[in-house]
């Protein structure tokens, strides 16, 4: 790896499923790979789409943490949702996260790792 860029890892987060980062640090900033609904050991979090939102938006701001930064210096999210119609129950909780509005993108996909229904991945200033 770059001597420019650097990995960023946390116990209080989830591993990463694949191989990747759970975030990189470059040019001032830090990626953060896309968080599932999973708890520090990789457990998918059972309930509802708030309770799984909460817990990817929990993963984002333990990493970003371990990194250096915090969740209120993310400049844009990206949510990936399996069904659009928890989209206003997802947003009711991201708001309570991200109460600064970065720029957002929110898309529907087929389908997400594991099956489940949410994924958050996050750019911030470090």
């Amino acid at each position: 790896m770059s001597e420019q860029m650097e990995k960023v890892s946390t116990k209080t987060g989830p591993p990463p499923a694949a191989p990747y980062s759970q975030a990189i640090k470059a040019a001032g900033q830090i990626w953060i790979s896309g968080q599932l609904p999973a708890d520090s050991t990789g457990k998918l979090i059972e309930g509802s789409i708030t309770e799984k939102t909460r817990a990817c938006c929990q993963n984002v701001k333990a990493i970003l943490e371990a990194g250096g930064s915090s969740i209120d210096k993310v400049v844009r999210a990206g949510i990936f949702l399996t069904d659009m119609n928890d989209f206003k129950e997802m947003n009711e909780e991201y708001a309570k996260w991200f109460a600064h509005k970065p720029a957002r993108t929110c898309v529907a996909v087929h389908q997400l790792p594991f099956g489940v229904p949410i994924e958050i991945e996050a750019i911030a200033l470090q």
